[in-house]
């Protein structure tokens, strides 16, 4: 009997815990990055899904990022000769930060936002 309440303990923490870490960011959101500085394209979009605070995109491969239950921002991307990152803010249904990185041998930087979908 107490090895089945143990059980039961544990798994009721367990099931607590899962439940927790769900991100209030969690979803669907669209991206858009806008160069303000440097030879890349002017804009770039693409939608990113959030889960458990973990940003992820299906087709891009090098892709990391998290999203703290604070709502701040890191992440970065690699795609052949490209590679960006940054950082900020996601509040509610949207975000905005900044990004630097480079095309080649050309740097870049600018700013982006978020609309969750």
């Amino acid at each position: 009997m107490k090895t089945l309440l143990l059980w039961t303990i544990v798994a009721a923490c367990l099931v607590t815990s899962a439940a927790q870490a769900r991100s209030a960011y969690d979803g669907s959101w669209d991206l858009a990055f806008v160069t303000q500085g440097g030879a890349c394209d002017p804009s770039y979009n693409f939608t990113v899904n959030i889960s458990d605070g973990v940003v992820t995109h299906p087709n891009l491969v090098k892709f990391r990022g998290y999203v703290a239950r604070s709502g701040s921002v890191r992440a970065s991307v690699t795609v052949h000769d490209k590679f960006a990152s940054g950082t900020g803010k996601l509040s509610g249904s949207s975000g905005r930060g900044h990004w630097s990185g480079y095309a080649g041998r050309s740097r870049c930087s600018g700013y982006w936002t978020a609309q969750r979908n």
